[in-house]
């Protein structure tokens, strides 16, 4: 290596190329060392008999649950109360509707409400509307006063 120049400046730029021209080698033997690797584990799992596949046992459905136990999204059917069909969103133009807990014409999202909660609602007619099919407002409440 006598051939080297005599200035510092294209000294350095020789170490400098050297030193790069050394870290792609060690990248190209980290990718390399990396790809050996995966191939070993997959020849490691090629070499080994296949494992029976299990069949996928799906869990059995729970039955419904009973009527007063019912999702407050949908009638619960129990009979005795009432619950308030939902706006889509506040500019809805359509009003919330109140139904008896057995009505199936509610359509949106409900939740079930108290018979006073039903009182105070049906005074609302200008954003609360009664069902035309259950009417909830014939029906007989024990609990007036």
């Amino acid at each position: 290596m006598s051939d080297l120049p005599p200035d510092p400046a294209r000294l350095r730029a020789i170490l400098a190329h050297l030193d790069r021209q050394l870290a792609d080698a060690d990248t190209i033997r980290t990718y390399l060392r990396l790809q050996r690797e995966e191939v070993q584990r997959a020849l490691h799992a090629a070499g080994r008999p296949p494992r029976p596949s299990r069949p996928q046992v799906r869990p059995a459905l729970a039955p419904p649950p009973f009527p007063a136990e019912r999702s407050p999204n949908g009638p619960t059917r129990a009979g005795d109360g009432y619950m308030l069909e939902i706006k889509r969103h506040p500019k809805d133009p359509q009003p919330a509707v109140l139904h008896t807990d057995s009505c199936t014409k509610a359509s949106r999202k409900t939740s079930p409400i108290s018979a006073a909660q039903f009182r105070a609602a049906a005074r609302d007619t200008e954003f609360i509307e009664t069902c035309s099919f259950c009417r909830p407002e014939a029906k007989p409440d024990d609990t007036a006063g």
